[in-house]
């Protein structure tokens, strides 16, 4: 066999190890049976209520941190339905408006509607975590790109919702987001 011909598949093993580590070892091989156990559970209606202070940020494809944001929410419950309204400002100086709205089933599913989602995201809240996955179309000034997105919520002991998210394209991991969330008492 030629040089060619072993650089090809020595390529394509370490492609497949890599999309099988992804699966099996990495952040999308999370499942929420995974959080099932423990004492504390994370319930939206509860630390996704009243005001909330948002610290996060983003990182880009490879990996170093592209930009930073602090948020002011605003979430409202009647029930298993609630609103979650959010203001971002980023370190460019740039802000944005967002509205979820959420409805929790009695099983802890969630499904989720937003402006900017193509079609509903869908999830479920089991133990300390909540995952939620949907596909958002990006705003125009940010090429207007439609992602896949995954969100993990894990509650800390504390009661702060930490947040981490992957965003992909064609699945192929193009940004990251941690951000933590904070309740602030009256």
């Amino acid at each position: 066999m030629e040089a060619l011909g072993y650089i090809v598949i020595g390529a394509l093993f370490m492609l497949a190890l890599a999309l099988l580590r992804e699966r099996f070892a990495g952040f999308g091989a999370q499942r929420p049976q995974d959080y099932a156990g423990g004492t504390d559970r994370i319930d939206l209606r509860k630390h996704l209520s009243g005001a909330i202070k948002c610290d996060g940020v983003i990182y880009g494809p490879t990996g170093r941190v592209v930009s930073r944001f602090t948020g002011d929410f605003m979430a409202k419950w009647q029930g298993n339905r609630g609103v979650m309204q959010e203001h971002f400002t980023y370190d460019s100086g740039n802000s944005q408006d967002r509205e979820w709205r959420l409805e929790l089933g009695n099983d802890g599913s969630i499904r989720a509607e937003a402006d900017d989602l193509v079609g509903v995201g869908h999830g479920q809240q089991t133990g300390t975590a909540a995952r939620l996955c949907y596909r958002i179309r990006l705003p125009k000034e940010a090429g207007g790109h439609v992602l896949s997105v995954t969100d993990w919520m894990y509650l800390a002991p504390n009661g702060v919702v930490v947040n981490k998210s992957q965003f992909r394209k064609f699945g192929i991991k193009v940004a990251e987001l941690v951000a933590t969330m904070r309740r602030v008492d009256a």
